[in-house]
């Protein structure tokens, strides 16, 4: 990821919006497809696909030399984004467009989660309290107890904790490694684990399918790209918040074209999500800002 020259807010947001569109176009690109195809086979095929995109970059990273540390965190980001992609596919599949969206938005607060307790980050009393929000928000959408918690619901849920994993070790292969190798090694570590467990559920494929799925691919690189853009032209305090609209875009697609019933306590759970996260992030910059302010401060600043 490279460094932000200026902050430039409405450039954020555009590009915000433009990703978060993008990626409700993957959203509904997979729910077309549904159940014609098995999940594994879907996954591997959109994949596959994207694969074309980054085969230019394939042969300069097999010889950067990179060490086998870094290829071990490379193989098992792979096999958590496997996993993730797999359950995605299927709950996509099942579970009305806006729900997946909203549950999915919990992967940021497990990473906060895990940053307090697995990297010696700590859990400070707010960080403690967007956890307990975003939990409540999730409850919200999902209601267990008053309707049932279908496999797709469970499906969501594992896939949004194994993604979270794939981010942290991203996160931790981001002071190592180029952006463009990471994203690249994603796709073709994903085509390489998705391979073997699509052959065993494998059925013909149809021209359209194809067609759809390759849609998705562009969809999918668009939205990535776009969310890059967006983070090096201004602060997550400003492009965070957008992407709560990806939620009633989902809604609207899930309602205009595949006929579901726009759920008003999805909106509001999920909008609590987003809310807890953005709160967060908004008081993690105003800290740092504070601390850099203090260290201008103490050195004299820049003229010193």
């Amino acid at each position: 990821m490279w460094e932000r020259r200026a902050d430039r807010p409405v450039a954020g947001m555009i590009w915000m919006l433009v990703s978060g569109l993008a990626m409700v176009g993957v959203n509904g690109v997979v729910k077309h497809v549904g159940t014609s195809l098995p999940a594994p086979q879907s996954a591997f095929i959109r994949f596959a696909f994207g694969a074309v995109f980054f085969l230019p970059m394939l042969l300069p990273i097999l010889r950067a030399g990179y060490p086998a540390a870094i290829w071990r965190l490379f193989a098992l980001r792979g096999v958590l984004h496997v996993a993730a992609v797999i359950l995605w596919f299927y709950a996509m599949a099942r579970v009305p467009v806006a729900e997946v969206s909203a549950i999915g938005f919990l992967n940021p607060v497990i990473v906060l989660v895990a940053g307090g307790l697995l990297m010696g980050e700590g859990l400070s009393a707010r960080r403690v309290m967007v956890v307990l929000v975003a939990f409540a928000g999730a409850l919200i959408v999902l209601r267990p107890g008053l309707r049932e918690i279908t496999p797709g619901h469970w499906a969501q849920m594992g896939a949004t904790l194994f993604f979270a994993g794939g981010y942290i070790l991203a996160k931790g292969l981001s002071a190592r490694v180029p952006a463009g190798v990471i994203v690249a090694m994603m796709t073709f570590t994903s085509v390489i684990g998705l391979w073997p467990v699509a052959l065993m559920v494998w059925v013909p494929v149809e021209a359209w399918q194809l067609g759809w799925l390759a849609a998705g691919a562009g969809f999918a690189t668009l939205g990535h790209y776009a969310m890059t853009r967006a983070f090096a032209a201004a602060p997550l305090a400003v492009t965070q918040p957008v992407s709560f609209l990806q939620i009633l875009w989902s809604a609207a697609l899930g309602a205009v074209v595949f006929g579901e019933r726009i759920d008003p306590w999805v909106i509001l759970g999920g909008a609590l999500i987003i809310g807890a996260i953005s709160v967060n992030i908004r008081a993690g910059a105003a800290a740092r800002r504070a601390i850099r302010e203090a260290d201008g401060a103490g050195t004299g600043g820049p003229g010193a």
